[in-house]
């Protein structure tokens, strides 16, 4: 994987592939195809949230990862649970990079603190799969975590390699709005003060609280931060890729278990982001997974009150109204001549149908704008 201009990470072609390597990469690439997990999941199905077995209110008990997690350190809570009770040997995630800490690095957590140091959101390029193939020799059992494009693909790889599920017992996602670039970064750093990358001795997206601030602290000592709304809202989204625009899924359909923000409501029912203790929302997308979580709460790792699904809208509007946008949006790249993913199930069009016309036309109007637009500027 390289970092491009902007700032992504992509995939880089370093000898001719085999007919039979472009065929694996064209059935489980998320970029290229995202097919329903009907096989993996086997809760409840509804058409907007997938399989829910289980849906909860859930944070850590232990204060230290509750405070330090982005939303309650239940997803952190989590894996420090499968860990002590030896059900994985260690946990493939995302942290910051030792030696750079605005950047990201794929680690396998062995001990509680790796996890721990691991806590909080890394809105940045990451790529937890691109050595996956090496940890595909059954010799451990690993729990993965990653956004929900990630464990697509981890699934679909599990239905033609069979050494996938033996190794990754667990697949564990969150809620994922889109992923900005390492720009967004740099315009982030630039909004605290920081000029420089090598001026940062720590850094973090979220975390330390609820929602938590992004926070910098520079090697002559000054520290700086800015709130969630400001930071997420008003500059990293500036920088999500195109890709994320048609995500089918950001909800972790294909994962055991899917993490998200649980935010109080306001008495207009939106959310409010003022600083509380944390809290997330689980849904747990298999009858075993709901088990699991329910015995991390019965050892004392989780604390958890049952969530309403009719409020899960209002909890997360974005999500709840994204599927369908998806159809018109993929028009809108055909009738420009790009190849567009092909999205297999997940109900695209049953929610297109819920939304009103004006709302799909806008977004068809938009990203045919978006993509006309450079055209034209070359």
């Amino acid at each position: 994987m390289e970092e491009d201009r902007k700032g992504f990470l992509r995939p880089t072609q370093l000898a001719k592939l085999s007919r039979g390597a472009e065929q694996v990469i064209e059935r489980v690439c998320p970029g290229l195809r995202i097919e329903e997990p009907a096989k993996e999941t086997d809760g409840e199905e509804h058409h907007v949230w997938g399989s829910i077995a289980a849906l909860q209110y859930t944070w850590a008990r232990d204060p230290a990862t509750r405070h330090i997690g982005s939303s309650g350190g239940a997803l952190s809570a989590t894996l420090i649970y499968l860990l002590e009770s030896r059900q994985v040997d260690g946990v493939v995630t995302t942290a910051a990079r030792s030696d750079m800490p605005i950047r990201n690095a794929t680690i396998i957590a062995d001990h509680t603190v790796e996890i721990q140091k691991a806590a909080g959101s890394r809105y940045a390029p990451s790529a937890p799969l691109a050595e996956i193939a090496d940890l595909l020799d059954g010799r451990r059992a690993l729990a993965f975590v990653g956004k929900p494009c990630d464990v697509a693909a981890l699934r679909q790889l599990a239905r033609i390699d069979p050494r996938v599920d033996r190794t990754f017992p667990w697949m564990i996602s969150f809620f994922c709005a889109g992923l900005p670039s390492y720009e967004g970064t740099d315009a982030l750093l630039s909004a605290m003060g920081i000029a420089k990358p090598s001026e940062v001795a720590a850094f973090r997206f979220r975390g330390d609280g609820w929602p938590g601030k992004a926070t910098v602290r520079a090697k002559d000592g000054r520290v700086a931060s800015l709130d969630y709304d400001t930071s997420w809202g008003g500059i990293l989204t500036r920088f999500i890729q195109f890709r994320c625009k048609i995500c089918p899924d950001g909800i972790g359909q294909f994962a055991d278990i899917a993490f998200a923000d649980g935010w109080h409501l306001n008495a207009a029912r939106r959310p409010t982001f003022e600083e509380a203790d944390g809290r997330s929302l689980a849904l747990a997308r298999t009858h075993r997974a709901a088990v699991m979580l329910q015995q991390a709460v019965d050892a004392g790792y989780l604390a958890s009150t049952l969530a309403d699904v009719t409020d899960l809208p209002f909890i997360q509007p974005h999500q709840a109204g994204r599927k369908g946008l998806v159809p018109a949006r993929l028009l809108a790249m055909r009738l420009t001549g790009r190849r567009s993913p092909s999205f297999i199930g997940l109900n695209l069009r049953q929610n297109a149908r819920q939304l009103s016309f004006e709302t799909k036309l806008r977004n068809f109007l938009g990203t045919l704008r978006r993509l006309i637009a450079p055209r034209r500027r070359r």
